[in-house]
């Protein structure tokens, strides 16, 4: 993995290691003070660069394109709220999606089936254990942005999220946020509204390099994209983990996301 991935700089090829420990200590530490943990450079730039390039074409004739208006909840409803609350907000997300199945053998397969990067992962979550997931389209999915694109205002299903970012935009194409904005106990709907109209004081903006590996706790923290500018796109990867084997979407929920069953 060291032609692929900087284990110099972050050893998880070495988990019996002080600076193994030093390492989860500070993500578990980054995590419960903002919500999220980033290691720059985790993939080798020039492998980065690559994997754009590899991917070009099938982006250009094979890709899915999503295209989805939604609001912060994806859903249509929700029990209790007026279907006018502010809250529930209308956005428009879009990009261009490739599956597991398109992406074939690569450096992204390599570093997503790879139990050390596994073990690292659940160690940074408390886990005691995660597993790849078992479905042939959603395991790994990388998604491109063009110029006026975005991932819209949204919180996750998943408790955490964990992306690598392949290639960065000239512009705009920034990851947004606002940490535990809401929790189990409290939905805190006109705190929500406030963040859509952008009069939440306490939104963040982070701007990554290619090769930074993100995790990210976003089912309490809502999140987006900002439009990209400019003619280069912005690619990202995104590697679906789950605490129990053998997870598979359902034939639904793959035709939503992906436009195809199988």
């Amino acid at each position: 993995m060291r032609d692929i991935l900087d284990l110099e700089r972050y050893p998880l090829d070495r988990p019996d290691s002080v600076g193994w420990s030093d390492l989860v200590n500070q993500c578990q530490a980054d995590l419960a003070r903002e919500g999220m943990f980033n290691l720059h450079g985790l993939m080798r730039a020039d492998v980065a660069a690559q994997e754009v390039a590899r991917l070009s074409s099938k982006f250009a004739t094979e890709s899915f394109r999503h295209e989805r208006e939604h609001n912060i909840y994806f859903l249509d409803h929700i029990d209790g709220l007026p279907d006018d609350h502010p809250a529930l907000r209308r956005t428009h997300t879009s990009n261009q999606t490739l599956c597991a199945d398109q992406i074939g053998a690569s450096a992204l397969t390599r570093l997503y089936e790879w139990p050390e990067f596994t073990r690292f992962l659940a160690a940074t979550m408390g886990r005691s254990a995660l597993h790849t997931m078992s479905d042939p389209l959603a395991r790994i999915n990388v998604m491109s942005y063009h110029e006026g694109q975005t991932l819209n205002w949204h919180f996750d299903r998943s408790e955490f999220t964990t992306t690598l970012l392949l290639q960065a935009p000239e512009a705009g194409g920034a990851f947004e946020y606002r940490t535990d904005l809401r929790s189990e106990e409290d939905p805190n709907y006109d705190g929500v509204a406030r963040l859509l109209r952008g009069e939440d004081p306490e939104a963040r903006i982070l701007t990554l390099s290619p090769g930074t590996l993100n995790v990210f706790k976003g089912k309490n923290t809502p999140h987006r994209v900002t439009k990209v500018q400019g003619k280069r796109d912005r690619v990202i990867a995104v590697f679906s983990y789950y605490d129990r084997p053998g997870v598979q979407f359902s034939e639904a929920e793959r035709i939503g996301f992906y436009g195809r069953a199988s």
